[in-house]
């Protein structure tokens, strides 16, 4: 009896135990991941997510963090360029540069009159400005800026240190000229009535000469023979010489006439009017460098 129970305890010990190691193999070749086998071994490790319980030696899981957005570069404003400071005033108007012959100048026109208002400071002001623009138009310095520069001084000294009295003027209507100053002035009884004002004559070579003569033929317009060139108010007085409006700019001292007396279109007209054949001519002195 004994042996027989022992036999059957056996038998029964080897069926539970091959009962067993079947239920829980998994045959990866007989396609055991469907959805009735037995969940694969490390499987709880693999679920990720909030609702996912951490394992005992798993770490708690982070809820991951959204990226921050990328700052917007902030646009700089242009840099603005510095306010200029304004520059001291020197009292001159603008467009009317004061010249290195201010004083000399006012002096010269305050002494000629006729130009305005001047102040004697050597300072350029406006009233000095309009007056020195008004000497420049007058005489055709050119250009027309108000400025006190060597032409102006030049031509403001010769007519204001110009002597009327050394013109023998008689009764009548006569033309002068200082040849010297290079200046001429119209006087009648021996009173100016007309004031000085700018001539050229002869350069060197042609210098025109000094001397008393007497006009004796006159054309509004005369055509020049030896030089090709026509001479407007023309008012012959000796050896094919007379006076004629300019044809040059008359301010330029290389050159001169070949014996003329250049005149101004203003006075070369206002020497005309007053002409006649038999007026009185009379000039003083000698032009430097003939």
């Amino acid at each position: 009896m004994k042996r027989v129970r022992t036999t059957s305890r056996l038998v029964a010990l080897v069926v539970v135990t091959l009962v067993g190691a079947g239920a829980c193999a998994l045959d990866p070749q007989a396609g055991g991941s469907g959805g009735g086998g037995a969940a694969p071994v490390g499987a709880a490790e693999q679920v990720s997510g909030a609702s996912a319980a951490p394992g005992p030696d798993q770490p708690p899981a982070t809820t991951p963090t959204k990226p921050k957005p990328k700052a917007t570069p902030t646009r700089m404003a242009p840099p603005t360029k510095p306010t200029p400071k304004p520059k001291p005033s020197t009292g001159a108007p603008s467009g009317c540069p004061q010249g290195e012959h201010q004083r000399a100048v006012e002096a010269y026109l305050a002494q000629l009159g006729g130009f305005g208002r001047v102040t004697v400071d050597g300072r350029q002001s406006a009233a000095d400005c309009a007056a020195i623009k008004k000497f420049q138009k007058r005489y055709d310095i050119r250009p027309v800026q108000g400025r006190a520069g060597p032409t102006t001084y030049d031509v403001a000294k010769r007519l204001a240190t110009t002597d009327t009295g050394r013109c023998e003027a008689g009764s009548g209507l006569t033309f002068c000229i200082d040849l010297t100053r290079q200046t001429t002035w119209v006087m009648r009884g021996g009173e100016v009535v007309v004031a000085p004002t700018v001539t050229r004559t002869g350069m060197s070579g042609y210098r025109t000469p000094a001397g008393t003569y007497k006009i004796n033929f006159r054309n509004v317009k005369e055509w020049s023979d030896p030089y090709e060139v026509w001479l407007p108010y023309w008012q012959h007085f000796t050896q094919g010489m007379g006076f004629h409006e300019t044809t040059t700019y008359l301010h330029d001292k290389s050159i001169g006439s070949h014996g003329c007396v250049n005149l101004l279109p203003a006075d070369a007209v206002r020497y005309w009017e007053l002409g006649k054949v038999g007026s009185r001519v009379v000039l003083v002195g000698r032009r430097p460098g003939t």
